[in-house]
């Protein structure tokens, strides 16, 4: 997968706005399950949100970098608390207009 340039990140974080997070991040580690379900999750979705709670021994970056490079996504952008991830389906893509807009 070709990373993604600047433009195309600020179209991705606009249209993360409104998401919710899909996923929490809590005390235990990051293991095969939750790199199953996300990665389930991101093939259904392509753009996804994930919460790191405040008790998790991971901050988000450390989280986001463990989480996309376990499923192959990129990490769009980490604020707080919070991360987004995305993986681009290879056909029938709901972001194929906005990315290439974006270029």
């Amino acid at each position: 997968m070709k990373t993604l340039t600047s433009k195309q990140r600020a179209a991705l974080r606009g249209a993360a706005n409104t998401l919710d997070p899909v996923f929490q991040v809590g005390k235990g580690e990051i293991g095969p399950a939750m790199i199953e379900a996300v990665s389930k999750c991101l093939a259904a979705r392509e753009l996804i949100k994930i919460k790191v709670l405040e008790n998790s021994e991971y901050s988000a970056k450390e989280a986001a970098q463990i989480l996309a490079e376990a499923t192959g996504a990129q990490c769009v952008q980490v604020i707080g608390r919070k991360f987004v991830l995305f993986l681009q389906k290879d056909k029938d893509s709901d972001f194929t207009a906005l990315l290439a807009a974006a270029r």
